[in-house]
């Protein structure tokens, strides 16, 4: 769910017990948004969890953001350029912003910001993006800055709207809070976050965009019961739900007091093999996985049609993806075959770890892949828990004898490498990035680098083609569905909008 697997960090707030209050003026309106889970940490550059950067959105901005029609526009910076050989970019900072912390926001906030994400001893959960192939930061002066890449990079620009690329303050980063009290530049503040049960945020007064078109403060909570979320609908406690319960959509949908928006998404959900544990080391098991896996009827049964069941890596809404791939059928007795060449005519026994939320897709798989004698246990966690067992090292998931991970990872619109780089790179292997599996081929690895730095458009989905072909053929992943964003609303609420992956933007939505 990154645009955006369940991050490994959890909050340092979430550690915390009790709350952290600051205080709150008289507020006349309250926007009620609820999620399916809490936030994984205050800082938008230590988490990777789509409905995190969601509730962050309105307290933090980058140098550039997105419009509702999805192109760039200028935020914190004002205008940029970059020389010949595209690798030197230069940027003109926004005058007169400040952080709600009353920090300046100048060339060196921008320096600090990106110096922590290069500092490998941080260990900051999105810092990955950048290394790849941001080579340093400078400050030409006060309101300027330099980025130098390794290589051309295509996505950059799209890459700075991005978590890692969102100013925090320095002074809350070097204080150690960050992670628990966010400090951004952003039209909202944080005025309360009660651990484990809301986030309420209030208007920044100070904000240099002026008056802000949302209501006076949100109120940010969250369930993974889709009979809560649906009631709280309902009942008018909530007056946005993000995502909202597919089993309920069609209820929702004929309801003139709601709003149900269904757009496509960009998050792809799958089964992460571990390769490294046997029998998952044999590429004959995992694709014998995938002919077991009926990805029309978990679509139907999960999701109630409202997804597409997946052909590939990459989501059809993402350039270079290529929707005549069909790697997979369902067959039972392909599947059964594969098993008996690869040493396992009887079958045999995995494990795999989901959220609560999602629950339900493993014991499906699990009635799918025992017709083919696979044997699948379904660990349940709660959402903290699950990233800590997800994000371990090949030691820690032996030890624990975990041999799949439930989950789902989005780009976004932010181009293919953010979906196969952070899923499918060696280097990306865990705890580093959220290859769960520990995948590694070097073919691939060098297909994404090249692609990464290819200019071409054409060219560049021409390999990314051949890089989907390979993920198929060697199949690190089981590929369950593309589902569709759907978020619900009162019928009142207006302005609320999504990013294709299920980033909700509610900072600009008022009730009328």
């Amino acid at each position: 769910m990154t645009m955006f697997l369940k991050s490994r960090h959890f909050a340092l707030a979430c550690a915390v017990a009790g709350s952290l209050v600051f205080p709150i003026a008289a507020h006349s309106a309250t926007l009620n948004v609820m999620q399916t889970e809490a936030p994984r940490s205050m800082d938008p550059g230590d988490q990777t969890a789509t409905y995190t950067a969601a509730l962050l959105d309105p307290m933090y901005e980058g140098l550039l953001k997105r419009d509702p029609d999805l192109s760039l526009k200028p935020a914190l910076a004002t205008e940029w350029s970059a020389d010949a050989s595209g690798l030197v970019w230069t940027f003109k900072l926004r005058q007169g912003v400040k952080f709600h912390d009353g920090t300046a926001f100048d060339a060196d906030a921008v320096v600090k910001n990106f110096t922590r994400h290069l500092d490998t001893k941080r260990g900051l959960a999105a810092s990955g993006r950048l290394r790849t192939f941001l080579e340093g930061v400078t400050a030409v002066d006060p309101m300027t800055v330099q980025f130098k890449l390794k290589t051309q990079y295509p996505a950059f620009l799209a890459l700075l709207t991005t978590g890692p690329c969102l100013m925090v303050s320095p002074t809350a980063d070097a204080a150690g809070t960050i992670g628990s009290k966010a400090v951004g530049t952003g039209p909202y503040k944080l005025a309360e976050y009660k651990s484990g049960e809301y986030v309420i945020q209030t208007k920044n007064s100070e904000w240099w965009g002026g008056a802000l078109k949302g209501e006076d403060q949100i109120k940010w909570t969250w369930t993974a019961e889709p009979s809560v979320m649906n009631m709280a609908l309902q009942t008018g406690d909530a007056d946005v739900i993000n995502p909202f319960p597919a089993a309920f959509a069609t209820q929702v949908k004929a309801n003139p007091e709601m709003k149900l928006s269904t757009t496509d998404g960009s998050a792809v959900f799958w089964v992460s093999l571990n390769t490294k544990l046997k029998p998952l080391d044999d590429v004959r098991v995992r694709q014998a996985l995938n002919y077991a896996t009926d990805r029309d009827g978990i679509v139907k049964a999960f999701m109630n049609g409202f997804a597409t069941p997946a052909n590939s890596p990459l989501a059809p809404v993402t350039p270079g993806y290529d929707k005549s791939l069909s790697p997979y059928t369902y067959d039972v007795e392909k599947a059964k075959q594969l098993l008996k060449e690869a040493g396992y005519p009887d079958g045999f026994a995995m494990s795999t770890i989901v959220q609560e939320q999602e629950a339900r897709i493993g014991e499906l798989l699990q009635a799918m892949w025992a017709k083919a004698g696979v044997k699948l246990e379904v660990r349940k966690m709660e959402g903290g828990v699950w990233s800590k067992a997800a994000f371990q090292d090949p030691a820690g998931k032996e030890k624990d004898n975990i041999g799949s991970s439930i989950a789902s990872w989005s780009s976004g619109v932010n181009g293919a490498d953010l979906q196969f780089r952070p899923l499918y790179y060696s280097k990306s292997a865990s705890p580093a990035g959220a290859n769960l599996g520990f995948f590694a081929d070097a073919k691939l690895d060098e297909l994404i680098d090249k692609a990464a730095s290819t200019l071409d458009e054409k060219a560049r989905n021409a390999i990314y083609v051949d890089a989907q072909k390979l993920v198929n053929d060697q199949a690190p992943h089981v590929l369950l569905y593309t589902k569709q964003d759907l978020f619900a609303t009162r019928a009142s609420v207006k302005g609320a909008w999504v990013i294709p992956g299920g980033l909700i933007v509610v900072k600009d939505a008022k009730k009328q």
